[in-house]
């Protein structure tokens, strides 16, 4: 196990920034997120800490020893690193033994030391029965195995896991997500995973980071402080559906600004908090933070406008209007069957507000 460090990295691609004077902090034997949109840098980090690339400014240390800098860097194979990659990247002729084996083989390793790292491998990640296989006998989360076998046989100090999961169809990401986080409990080993899936992000982290299209980390933290406690709308944005609602403070009160036909404004249920700075912004929430009645003058609510009903299995997804305003709800489908909430297109009901997240106009979260 090993912290990883980049301090003051910077990386540019002709006139192209993608990075610049990065800090990032990945605790020893924590399983760490680098989540963002595509095209922000996140893989560029990745590469930069496996020495793929080499910064142009700054520093990269993995433990204690400096791997990388503006001018001199150690190559992957003396970096005590496993990487796994998003097309598996696994030798279609070589079998699953013969795969997980190729680390060692180049690192010089007895036969007998490698027979028994490969078969502890292979039970590390369940492949157990499948060593003889090749890659084309094995579905494509047998074919992921491999390659995460292939990262953990060295007993590596950082795995690296950029994307794995993506080429996954959706059981086959769900239950890899989960085998991920269960090796790295079983290991201890520092993993560094970047994605651009909330999902994965939200169940396989110890700690998490969001980056933005800029290159810019925007928030760190435990993954059930950055999703309830966002700093900012982006953050907001970018874990989960967001609602917003556009609202002006007069007299203490948040009022919902008119809709384009200039009707009058109605009052937030919810008031903003004393610390909140300006006098408008947007009130934020996401679609299980509201909930649903069939009486348009539930108390301490709001009246709204059923636009659509769509049933998605486990969860009945309504689209609804307030004022102009859109906001989508989620329910439960059992609790929605039982509360009888599979309310008509067109009709009135009622919405109530479990919480509310508040911005300022430039999209800063109320301390």
């Amino acid at each position: 196990m090993a912290d990883l460090r980049l301090s003051g990295v910077s990386k540019s691609y002709g006139t192209h920034k993608v990075l610049d004077d990065l800090d990032l902090t990945i605790q020893s034997g924590e399983c760490f997120t680098l989540l963002g949109p595509s095209g922000c840098g996140k893989t560029v980090i990745l590469r930069l800490i496996a020495g793929f690339e080499t910064p142009d400014e700054g520093t990269v240390n993995i433990g204690e020893r400096i791997v990388a800098d503006a001018k001199h860097a150690l190559p992957p194979e003396e970096r005590h690193i496993g990487v796994v990659f998003q097309d598996y990247a696994v030798w279609p002729h070589k079998t699953v033994h013969e795969n997980i084996a190729y680390p060692l083989e180049i690192a010089k390793a007895t036969k007998e030391k490698i027979s028994a790292d490969v078969r502890k491998a292979i039970e590390q990640v369940g492949l157990k029965g499948l060593a003889n296989r090749y890659p084309y006998q094995l579905s494509g989360g047998q074919q992921q195995r491999v390659a995460l076998a292939r990262a953990l046989v060295t007993n590596p100090a950082v795995m690296l896991l950029d994307e794995p999961l993506t080429n996954l169809d959706a059981n086959l990401r769900e239950e890899m997500r989960f085998e991920i986080k269960e090796l790295q409990r079983k290991t201890g080993t520092t993993i560094f995973y970047v994605t651009h899936d909330q999902e994965v992000a939200l169940a396989i982290s110890d700690r998490m980071a969001i980056m933005d299209l800029e290159g810019k980390i925007r928030q760190t933290g435990k993954p059930d402080e950055v999703y309830e406690h966002p700093v900012d709308e982006f953050v907001h944005q970018f874990l989960g559906i967001p609602n917003y609602i556009p609202f002006e403070i007069r007299e203490g009160a948040a009022w919902i600004r008119g809709d384009a036909d200039g009707a009058k404004a109605l009052r937030l249920p919810l008031s903003p908090p004393s610390t909140f700075e300006g006098t408008s912004g947007r009130a934020g929430c996401r679609p299980m933070d509201i909930l649903l009645d069939r009486n348009p003058a539930i108390e301490g609510g709001l009246p709204a406008k059923l636009l659509r009903l769509s049933l998605l299995g486990p969860i009945v997804d309504f689209l609804l209007d307030v004022k102009g305003v859109q906001l989508r709800a989620q329910v439960q489908t059992e609790e929605a069957l039982a509360r009888d909430l599979l309310v008509e297109e067109g009709q009135d009901c009622g919405i109530r507000f479990s919480g509310l997240r508040w911005f300022d106009e430039n999209g800063e979260a109320a301390r």
